[in-house]
C-alpha cells in the first residue's frame, strides 16, 4: 500500500516538534488502540529511541501503559465492555448534528454509517424510521439498529478496534467495494479546505475510500472543532464531500469557503 501524504498545513512530520509528535501519537493510539515502536518510528520519521521517549512521557503522564515493543491506551478493556467510544468531547454538538442527519434519512433507504461519536448520535435518532437498510462497520451501531424491527442491520468482517468499537482492515475494503447505498454519514478527524479530511492513522484510509465509492451522496459529518484541523494521514480533497453537516461554531467566513467548493452546509 502506498502511504498518502502528509497534510501540507501545520506541524511538518519531518522534524515535527516533540510536543505536537506526542499529541500525534496519542491521537494514534486512540484511535488504534495500541502502536508498536517500529510503525512510530517509521510514520514519524524518527529513530525508535526518540518514539520510545515520547512513550514514556505518554504513559508518565497516564495516558497509556507501555508495553515490550510499543504500547496501548489505558482504559481500553473497560471502555471497550461498556460499549463507550473514546471521544466524548462536545456532545451537545454531535447531538444536535446527529438530529439533523438522521431527518435527511427516509424510509425504506439504504444507507452507510462510519463508525464514530457523531456517527453514532446519527444512528440513536434512526430508531424512528421504518425499513431501513444499514451497512456499518461500527459494533456500537449495529447494536442499536439491529433490534429496531424491519430494520437489516450488515457488517463487514475485519480487524476490531476497541477504541473505535469498529472494524477495519482488508476485508472490510472488500465488503465495501461490492455494495451500494444511497448515503453515507462520514466521520472525519480535522476538516481543513487546504488539507481536506485528516485520520489519526493510517488503517481505515483505504477502507473510507470505499465506503465514498459505494454510494451516490456523501454527508461529512463533524462539529466545527474540527474544522480548520489537521491530523496525520490525509484521506482526500473536500470534493468528494456533497453535503456538511455541522453546528453554528461554525464562522461565517468558513461558511462561504465551504460553500465556494460546492459543498452544501447544513447547520445544527
Amino acid at each position: 500500500m502506498q502511504l498518502p501524504p502528509f497534510p501540507t498545513s501545520g506541524d511538518s512530520m519531518i522534524g515535527l516538534l516533540a510536543e505536537p509528535r506526542r499529541r500525534r501519537i496519542l491521537e494514534w493510539i486512540q484511535e488504534e488502540g495500541a502502536a508498536r515502536v517500529r510503525e512510530l518510528a517509521a510514520a514519524f520519521q524518527v529513530s525508535e529511541a526518540t518514539i520510545r521517549q515520547d512513550l514514556e512521557r505518554l504513559e508518565t503522564e497516564g495516558q497509556i501503559t507501555r508495553e515490550h515493543g510499543g504500547a496501548y491506551l489505558n482504559p481500553i478493556a473497560a471502555q471497550a465492555g461498556a460499549m463507550v467510544l473514546h471521544h466524548q468531547e462536545n456532545m451537545d454538538k454531535k447531538a444536535r448534528i446527529g438530529a439533523l442527519a438522521a431527518s435527511l434519512v427516509e424510509d425504506n433507504e439504504t444507507i452507510i454509517l462510519d463508525a464514530g461519536t457523531t456517527t453514532t448520535e446519527v444512528a440513536n435518532r434512526l430508531v424512528a424510521r421504518r425499513n431501513l437498510t444499514v451497512i456499518t462497520n461500527a459494533l456500537n451501531i449495529a447494536i442499536v439498529l439491529g433490534v429496531v424491527p424491519g430494520f437489516a442491520v450488515h457488517m463487514p468482517g475485519g480487524q476490531f478496534k476497541a477504541p473505535t468499537l469498529s472494524l477495519s482492515g482488508d476485508k472490510c475494503v472488500e465488503y465495501f467495494g461490492n455494495i451500494f447505498a444511497s448515503k453515507l454519514f462520514l466521520a472525519t478527524a480535522g476538516v481543513a479546505l487546504d488539507t481536506g479530511l485528516t485520520y489519526p492513522s493510517f488503517a481505515d484510509l483505504q477502507l473510507k475510500e470505499a465506503m465514498i465509492k459505494a454510494v451516490s451522496q456523501v454527508y461529512l459529518v463533524a462539529d466545527s472543532t474540527k474544522i480548520n484541523k489537521s491530523s496525520f494521514t490525509r484521506l482526500s480533497t473536500l470534493e468528494v464531500v456533497n453535503t456538511f453537516i455541522t453546528d453554528d461554531g461554525i464562522s461565517d467566513r468558513d461558511a462561504k469557503e465551504f460553500e465556494s467548493r460546492g459543498i452544501k452546509l447544513l447547520i445544527a
